[in-house]
């Protein structure tokens, strides 16, 4: 059993992950910066007798509470992309058919008779959850990360999605 962590389109995937989750960090941060930096200069200007710039405010808030955001969603990715890096180090890839059922519901087919595994993809992306349904009946690559979690890739790609099993109702 080769871990999946080995492989180099996985390695490859995962730094992708983690270059993205780095932009949505360092876009975050500079949000953040700008707007604390147009509050200063609207205060500046307003203190100097220049009145009131209009919209400064809207502006300031706009920018750290987007930026804020992007921090939480690049921080999360990065400390995703971590786990995901650690728990494939001690699992293989399962190679199997993926049927797609809707938006975000996947069911992962292994080869060599397994059980499937009911999935629902952790990406609220549309353009993720496009690109997962456009797989549907292609043979892919998956691998159980331990819980609930999977991780998801197409065979030669470098892209990986998350997922989460979810119980059968019967």
């Amino acid at each position: 059993m080769h871990p999946a962590s080995e492989n180099p389109a996985t390695r490859t995937a995962l730094a992708a992950h983690q270059v993205g989750a780095l932009r949505w960090l360092g876009g975050g941060v500079i949000a953040v910066v700008l707007g604390v930096l147009l509050g200063v200069a609207a205060v500046s200007v307003a203190g100097d007798g220049g009145g009131r710039l209009p919209g400064a405010g809207v502006g300031v808030l706009a920018l750290v509470l987007a930026g804020a955001a992007a921090v939480v969603v690049g921080a999360g990715a990065l400390l995703r992309t971590r786990r995901w890096r650690q728990r494939l180090a001690g699992t293989s890839w399962r190679t199997g058919t993926l049927r797609v059922a809707g938006p975000a519901v996947l069911s992962f087919e292994p080869s060599g008779g397994e059980d499937e595994v009911h999935l629902r993809l952790l990406s609220t992306a549309v353009w993720r959850t496009r690109a997962v349904q456009a797989l549907d009946g292609a043979t892919v690559q998956a691998a159980p990360l331990g819980g609930a979690e999977w991780l998801l890739t197409p065979e030669d790609a470098a892209t990986v999605y998350g997922a989460r099993t979810v119980p059968r109702r019967g």
